[in-house]
């Protein structure tokens, strides 16, 4: 059941990626989304587009934006080599923001005000921090945001933390780019193959999932 709910949350994901940017292209969401704007501010700016994309995506995930959106259009705007690069980048921008976020939290709140589900999911994080949040960001599971908020309020260790994530976040990362990037050129080849990927990495996430079940339960919390 876990497999086959998270394979299909996937899935439906990347059809509303997709289905967004050809309604972009077909200007149908000319009035929420300005691809003018995409055009000439952020694809084909070299190094001026690159910061800006970093600085709005990074600031915007940082809130709670799906790393899996960041690179789509990552890959969507500068291609799947440079998409790639970009998204690894400000996904971990991201991710420090909201590490940050949760530091200064605990600055205000006194740690016995935090939730026990939190509490649990620091527990997990802290016994082998890099491995424990390597498997998490493996997994097509839980709540991104709430894991950078626990590790920063409860004081993980921050080197083992953003190197278990950075490494956990680049299958992903390098999938939803891949589907990004195929907007454009040979969209059915590259499309096609990052859904077979993104199957293959729910397999692995599902197969790590039930080893670890017991642990993760009480850490985990449902969602991208």
């Amino acid at each position: 059941m876990f497999t086959f709910q998270r394979i299909i949350k996937g899935l439906l994901l990347i059809a509303g990626l997709v289905i967004l940017v050809m309604l972009i292209d077909a200007g149908k969401l000319s009035a929420v989304l300005d691809k003018e704007w995409i055009d000439t501010e952020i694809r084909g700016q070299g190094v001026q587009g690159k910061l800006l994309f970093f600085a709005i995506a990074g600031l915007i995930a940082s809130f709670g934006l799906p790393r899996q959106v960041v690179a789509f259009m990552a890959g969507y705007g500068f291609g799947f080599s440079d998409g790639v690069v970009l998204a690894l980048v400000t996904i971990i921008f991201a991710c420090v923001l909201s590490f940050c976020y949760g530091y200064v939290a605990a600055l205000v709140f006194k740690p016995s005000k935090v939730p026990l589900r939190m509490q649990r999911m620091a527990a997990f994080i802290r016994d082998n921090t890099f491995v424990s949040t390597l498997m998490m960001r493996l997994l097509p599971a839980g709540s991104n945001l709430l894991v950078n908020l626990t590790a920063g309020a409860m004081r993980i260790r921050r080197l083992p933390f953003f190197a278990g994530s950075l490494l956990g976040y680049i299958p992903q990362t390098l999938i939803f780019t891949l589907i990004g990037s195929g907007v454009h050129v040979d969209h059915g080849q590259r499309i096609g193959l990052g859904i077979v990927l993104f199957i293959l990495s729910a397999l692995l996430g599902a197969h790590l999932y039930r080893r670890y079940r017991q642990r993760m339960r009480a850490a985990m919390e449902p969602g991208f």
